[in-house]
């Protein structure tokens, strides 16, 4: 289990930053560990003032999945409590009436939210995880969910903002996130007057476009109370691990997919090729799709993978992603579900990549292979899925790895996100990888695991 003498510089920064500031905003990437660093500079400022309870806003799948979880980490947040409310309005009530010191909201049911509290608001912090989804607060117009989030959030003492790229499409978009923090002082009391001064109409004649001085302008003004925190380029990725479980038939088809494998192999002496082609049925099924016949149909089972991709995509914010993909059907239905997905096939692709054309690029780790150079188009890369070949594994990550990047004269991080399924075969060939066990060592133990 992981204790606070893990967490890094950066996360120590954000940490002290909380404690000094009751209003804040925290731009880090997906990866650099936002969640630990709030959950512990809290669970530490609750020694000397009263933070508790706090309130999580945040997407449906980090408000169900993330913020629950994280806090089992760690060995110093065990005793936090944790509450999702999110689901259907009985589970909603149930959670909300629970003893907790952070409940999880999804950004949909804060107008439920605030009608049920009444003038009942007990939160003392609030925490906008994905903070960008507070962009669109208007005084009088906008967003109708960030009109009723204005009625409560100045009721609460302190209010935390997270987001990796809180201005992707310019600076317009920080001024409903700034409203939160200071109503307006620091880019003016109404979004009009926020135009009127750092704004100037378009060739067009309706559009408005930033004044030449105004990104230096504004971030000069947010530089005390919103702060950029991204770790050094390094030697290694930064590893991040997104867990999401299989929902209900989902789990019950893996379970019992799982008890057939184990009970084949276990009066036998596991062969190591053999019984990770039997696992790859299983890994399938972890992504969310398996071949139903030889001609290698195949049926969805799931959509949970998918729902924490988009969470990635829209905290990227524009930063260009490179997604590895395992089967026909994986590829298939990603470029179905991101229209705007190219797959890397031809030269052209890698060109255009690294001319910051694609903003998904889906990927193959078989063919990305010696030649191909991929570090100028971005520095993130998503396994949707893993697979035992540690040589696949490893060869897709340095087409963008850390020494390329140094190599191409970049000083930026590599950021790699693994989106698993809890207790699956993800978590063996998780630990495979990692470890670089043998298949034979990693299902033996899996087997005593779940046995």
């Amino acid at each position: 289990m992981l204790t606070r003498d893990n967490l890094n510089p950066n996360q120590i920064e954000g940490i002290d930053l909380i404690h000094q500031h009751r209003r804040l905003g925290l731009w880090m990437l997906p990866g650099s560990g936002k969640t630990v660093t709030t959950l512990t500079a809290l669970d530490e400022l609750d020694m000397v003032e009263d933070v508790y309870p706090a309130l999580v806003l945040a997407p449906l799948r980090v408000a169900r999945d993330v913020w629950p979880f994280e806090s089992r980490l760690w060995s110093h947040l065990q005793h936090l409590r944790v509450v999702s409310i999110t689901g259907d309005l009985a589970s909603r009530n149930r959670a909300l009436a629970k003893d907790a010191d952070f409940y999880a909201v999804n950004y949909e049911n804060i107008p439920w939210l605030v009608s049920t509290l009444g003038d009942k608001w007990p939160f003392k912090t609030i925490i906008a995880d994905e903070a960008t989804r507070t962009k669109s607060f208007r005084l009088r117009q906008g967003s109708s969910r960030m009109r009723e989030l204005a009625k409560v959030a100045w009721k609460s003492d302190r209010f935390i903002e997270l987001t990796g790229s809180p201005a992707a499409n310019g600076i317009k978009d920080l001024w409903g996130q700034l409203w939160f923090l200071d109503k307006g002082e620091r880019l003016g009391r109404t979004f009009s007057a926020f135009e009127a001064r750092w704004f100037k109409r378009g060739y067009d004649g309706f559009s408005m476009e930033p004044m030449a001085h105004a990104q230096a302008d504004v971030q000069n003004r947010l530089s005390d109370i919103c702060f950029t925190i991204e770790p050094p380029a390094t030697d290694d990725p930064i590893v991040n691990h997104i867990w999401v479980d299989l929902p209900g038939k989902a789990r019950i088809a893996y379970e019992d997919m799982e008890k057939e494998f184990f009970a084949e192999i276990a009066e036998h002496e596991i062969e190591a090729v053999n019984a990770a082609v039997k696992t790859q049925k299983l890994l399938q099924m972890c992504n969310g799709a398996i071949y139903t016949d030889a001609d290698r149909n195949w049926a969805e089972t799931h959509t949970a993978k998918f729902e924490a991709l988009d969470s990635l995509i829209e905290e990227a914010n524009g930063n260009p992603i490179l997604l590895a993909y395992n089967w026909v059907h994986d590829k298939e239905r990603l470029l179905k579900r991101y229209p705007f997905a190219r797959t890397l096939d031809t030269k052209k692709d890698e060109d255009d990549w690294n001319a910051g054309k694609i903003p998904l690029l889906v990927a193959h780790p078989s063919g990305c292979g010696h030649g191909i150079n991929l570090q100028h188009g971005g520095h993130i890369i998503v396994y949707f899925g893993l697979d035992w070949g540690l040589e696949t594994h490893e060869q897709i990550l340095e087409r963008i790895g850390p020494r390329r990047q140094k190599q191409s004269g970049y000083d930026r991080p590599v950021y790699v996100h693994m989106i698993l399924a809890r207790d699956t075969v993800d978590e063996d060939v998780r630990l495979r990888l990692e470890t670089k066990q043998s298949v034979q060592s990693i299902l033996l133990e899996a087997m005593k695991r779940r046995g």
